[in-house]
């Protein structure tokens, strides 16, 4: 089947799921209503993008929800979908992956048959390591192919891969190991960051000593490029290369078929509840969701290059670095750097032209962190972007100054879109697969992906009307690819998605619909402020404050007032260079709020700082300090980027009167 074969509309109504039909594309609405109205017979044909040992006897299983169950009784392998078919149907020297790593001044192109070729030999040596289907493995690597050849090795013998981002300090891994119950453990000696060398070995023989659960073996690769101080130990440590060798000789191993609803892999979020979850993705409906969304969404066709700026420790590195690209038969790039500093801002630009990609995905704060180290792109503009499509972000709110600038500079349409690791794609977007409008309205994140019926409700539960602000859920079933369940948490996963609005998926995020049914994700539920009874959110502050043109950054969140209830207090960096003192450029602030917003908004409480806390993924931590600023003990997640921002965060909030007497944050270390 064709990724872009649709019908016709047939509808002669007026609008579909609150999107009129004069204002959108007849082919989107087309399969959208397909995908609400019969998803069994929508989600059939789309089946058929992937190799299946076993065809399927029930498409769609909804008799126990909201454990949704999708291509019941067919049979698959996510390597050999993602590898094999292409070896067998002539692709081998296809390039499968480009390594790109200033890092280490090293640029790796892997093919498809290189890859394969690794595979099989470690996928022999976990064999003989006694690794079987249903076993669970750790993989503690950082952004190298061999982590996507330890995943793919993993579940070509049916068994199931738990990635734990390479920035995890010990008692986080430690906190992983306990919980997934590994047979094997595979890391990596060292990773690298600006300046310094993460000593991945140690971190591991740490988490191991302290864990309650002991792995029978951990295989190490050893970087050539990066050395670490760490000794392997004699008894448990096995090189990578000496389980490739244990892997030669005789027949290949064989991929081992799995039911669609069996798990691919686990992936540990601390997500809303600041407490890691462990999301268990099964493989039948997502890799079906994946080939579908990369090409439907992205543009990506098999041969097209395609970059996914993330991590392989985060869910955008499953799906969208590995094996959305993979199974689709193109070429993913892997980026172990920075976007200013390794060595300068020009690194996206000339990824973007030397490898000729055709799409980006991105967070916001890449482009902000660039713009605010090279605002006139002194470095960039040597560099061709006639191969790029269109970049799209996600992640976080990306405000209207930032998106302005990424289009200017890249001249390329700036597609924002919204999605969760539960989900493992986009819940809302502007597909380049169909012929939308590619200029949507500002600030939204696109249109409801086909099987997305997406509903904004009061806290009563009773629908809002267009452009009112509410909770967005999503009407079950979901569409294939969302997570299973949580690992070992069933009740935890009713109680966290289902419980509070029955028959929905509680996304947890705040935002609203307008009238033509595109999507507004404002911020998280949290992040709505409510002042003197008026429900603002962050989002929309942030958003005007960035208007003014000598601020690169800023956060806004809501701390208490004693008439009010709350007030949002607002933290900006200003551009480099400024040399407006903080009074004046906070007074300038202010009357650009009260123009924009109008008083409602009570802003007054504003101060400038050099750096704001986010997670290594990019995200603001506006909670952690809000709970700060109102003296609460904060524990911030593991994912830190910089945990020693708190202490200008402390100066810039008690210049305002907060945080007083508010004690040091903690860095998260056990998983309860």
């Amino acid at each position: 089947m064709e990724l872009g074969a649709t019908n016709n509309v047939s509808d002669s109504g007026a609008s579909i799921n609150g999107m009129p039909v004069e204002a959108h594309d007849p082919s989107y609405l087309d399969a959208y209503r397909r995908s609400i109205q019969n998803p069994a017979a929508f989600w059939e044909q789309l089946g058929k993008l992937l190799d299946w040992d076993r065809p399927w006897k029930q498409v769609l299983d909804n008799s126990n929800p909201p454990f949704t169950k999708w291509y019941v009784g067919g049979y698959l392998n996510a390597c050999y979908n993602a590898i094999d078919r292409h070896i067998l149907a002539g692709k081998g020297d296809k390039v499968a992956l480009i390594h790109d790593s200033p890092l280490t001044d090293t640029i790796r192109h892997v093919t498809y048959q290189e890859l394969y070729d690794q595979i099989i030999l470690l996928a022999g040596g976990l064999t003989k390591l006694g690794v079987e289907k249903g076993d669970r493995v750790v993989i503690y690597m950082p952004l190298i192919p061999e982590t996507i050849i330890a995943m793919l090795a993993v579940v070509r013998l049916g068994a199931v891969h738990s990635v734990v981002f390479g920035g995890f300090a010990a008692r986080e891994l430690c906190s992983r190991i306990e919980h997934v119950e590994p047979k094997i453990v595979i890391a990596a000696n060292a990773g690298v960051e600006p300046g310094k060398v993460v000593p991945y070995l140690d971190i591991m023989h740490s988490a191991i000593n302290m864990s309650r659960w002991k792995p029978e073996k951990h295989i190490i690769y050893m970087r050539e490029k990066v050395t670490s101080p760490g000794v392997l130990d004699a008894q448990s440590d096995l090189l990578w290369s000496s389980v490739l060798n244990m892997g030669k000789g005789g027949q290949a191993v064989p991929c081992v078929p799995i039911e669609a609803n069996d798990p691919l892999y686990i992936l540990y979020t601390s997500g809303t509840t600041n407490k890691p979850k462990g999301v268990l993705r099964t493989i039948g409906g997502h890799l079906v969701a994946l080939m579908y969304t990369l090409n439907k969404i992205y543009g990506v066709n098999a041969g097209d290059t395609w970059w996914a700026a993330s991590d392989m420790g985060w869910v955008v590195g499953h799906s969208y670095i590995c094996y959305g690209p993979l199974c689709l038969g193109a070429t993913s790039v892997m980026y172990e750097g920075k976007p200013d500093r390794t060595p300068d801002p020009g690194q996206y630009f000339r990824i973007i032209d030397q490898h000729k990609v055709c799409s980006i995905f991105s967070v916001p704060t890449s482009f902000r962190v660039i713009r605010r180290a090279d605002p006139d792109i002194s470095y960039g503009r040597q560099y061709s972007m006639k191969s790029l499509r269109a970049i799209f972000i996600a992640g976080e709110h990306c405000d209207f100054e930032t998106k302005m600038w990424i289009q200017k500079t890249f001249k390329v349409p700036v597609l924002n879109h919204w999605w969760q690791t539960e989900t493992g794609s986009a819940v809302t977007a502007t597909c380049l697969g169909f012929n939308q409008n590619l200029d949507p309205p500002m600030y939204s994140t696109g249109l409801p992906l086909v099987g997305y019926d997406i509903k904004v409700l009061k806290p009563d539960g009773t629908e809002s009307q267009p452009m009112e602000l509410g909770r967005i859920v999503l009407k079950l079933p979901l569409p294939p690819g969302n997570m299973a369940t949580l690992y070992r948490s069933d009740d935890l996963y009713r109680k966290l998605y289902f419980q509070k609005f029955p028959g929905y998926y509680d996304t947890m995020d705040a935002g609203y619909r307008d009238e033509l049914g595109y999507v507004f994700v404002t911020a998280r539920d949290d992040d709505v402020i409510n002042v003197a009874g008026h429900r603002l959110s962050t989002s929309s502050l942030e958003d005007a404050v960035l208007r003014h043109p000598d601020v690169v950054d800023v956060a806004v969140f809501g701390v208490p007032e004693a008439t009010k209830g709350q007030v949002p207090l607002c933290l900006y960096i200003p551009v480099e260079g400024c040399t407006k003192t903080d009074a004046k450029l906070s007074a300038e602030i202010i009357k650009l709020i009260r123009d924009v917003v109008g008083p409602i908004a009570a802003f007054r409480l504003i101060t400038s700082v050099n750096n704001l806390p986010r997670t290594r993924s990019g995200k603001t931590m506006r909670k952690a300090m809000a709970d700060f600023a109102k003296n609460e003990r904060v524990v911030l997640p593991a994912t830190i980027d910089d945990a020693s921002v708190f202490i200008e965060i402390r100066r810039a909030l008690q210049h305002l009167g907060y945080a007083m007497s508010a004690p040091d944050p903690i860095v998260a270390k056990l998983l309860d």
